[in-house]
């Protein structure tokens, strides 16, 4: 575990060295149905409403998109419950703005208005993929504020008067999630293509892994092993917060770290030796994510019961 026992309590302060290559928007793996989706709202200029479990890669999708279309980074907003329909497009500080009247240090209110994520896709002279993440944390007002905007992809500036309309062919392409926190209304539904992500297969989990992991210190056995017991996990004993797929990520690579290999078969606990059966039951934590979920799955570990 040479490079797991980075803290030891001594307040020495450790290092993180992130792989990018695993979140890379070039090794994102989508669906052939998601492809297909894909490819009707941009067909018919209408935005793609993606539901599915946190974790499971509705945000990447915008990112491949625009990486594979070669335009440039997506323009991200994301919701806040107490997002307006007026942030997508611009934002404007009333305060700072009288502030600086009252001084007479900046009369333009322009100075003021901020682009939001949609506003600057409209206006932009070139093509954009424009995400609106979570779009079901907003007030319920909101989809059904946007309605016209989001069909013509066009705003107007109510503080200047100022008007912006997107060209056709510089119309952007409009990714929206959701994680079904809340219904969102029909007739915003109506102007969506929608999609639901569903939870990847255990030959899709694979080849994701194969896709996004840069290391080969799991083979490939050794990895469909790693699935069959990260799904038994998510199937039968992690019932409050299910991991997905970004959590099988960050599992195999502390599992790496802890140097946990050469396993025959995962699911034989009598088959693993102690130091195996430790070091499993430590990078359980990034599996359970409350402590009701994680009690459980260490009684049943500690029980031999999984």
């Amino acid at each position: 575990m040479k490079n797991f026992n980075i803290y030891k309590g001594e307040s020495k302060l450790g290092t993180f060295e992130p792989d990018n290559f695993i979140n890379a928007p070039q090794n994102y793996i989508p669906s052939k149905g998601l492809i297909n989706a894909v490819n009707v709202a941009i067909s018919l200029g209408q935005p793609l409403l993606l539901t599915g479990e946190p974790g499971t890669g509705k945000s990447h999708l915008a990112y491949s998109i625009a990486h594979e279309l070669n335009l440039g980074k997506p323009l991200v907003f994301r919701t806040k419950t107490t997002s307006t329909s007026r942030d997508l497009f611009y934002t404007y500080d009333a305060l700072s703005h009288f502030r600086s009247v009252q001084t007479k240090q900046n009369l333009d209110i322009n100075t003021f208005i901020r682009e939001g994520a949609l506003g600057a896709a409209i206006k932009s002279k070139s093509r954009k993929v424009v995400l609106i993440d979570e779009i079901d944390k907003a007030p319920r007002d909101l989809p059904n504020d946007i309605l016209n905007e989001i069909e013509s992809l066009s705003f107007e500036v109510a503080e200047t008067g100022a008007f912006f309309e997107s060209e056709h062919k510089n119309r952007p392409i409009v990714i929206m999630t959701s994680n079904s926190e809340k219904n969102l209304p029909d007739a915003f539904l109506r102007r969506c293509i929608f999609y639901h992500l569903p939870f990847p297969s255990s030959d899709e989990l694979l080849a994701i892994l194969d896709a996004r992991l840069t290391s080969e210190f799991f083979n490939n056995t050794e990895l469909e092993q790693l699935i069959k017991h990260f799904l038994t996990l998510r199937q039968k004993f992690i019932k409050r917060k299910k991991p997905a797929t970004a959590e099988l990520l960050s599992w195999l690579q502390i599992l790496e770290q802890l140097n946990f290999k050469k396993l025959e078969n995962i699911n034989e606990f009598d088959k693993l030796s102690e130091e195996q059966k430790e070091l499993l039951l430590i990078s359980y934590s990034v599996l359970a994510k409350t402590s009701d979920d994680f009690k459980d799955l260490k009684q049943k570990f500690v029980n031999g019961n999984l």
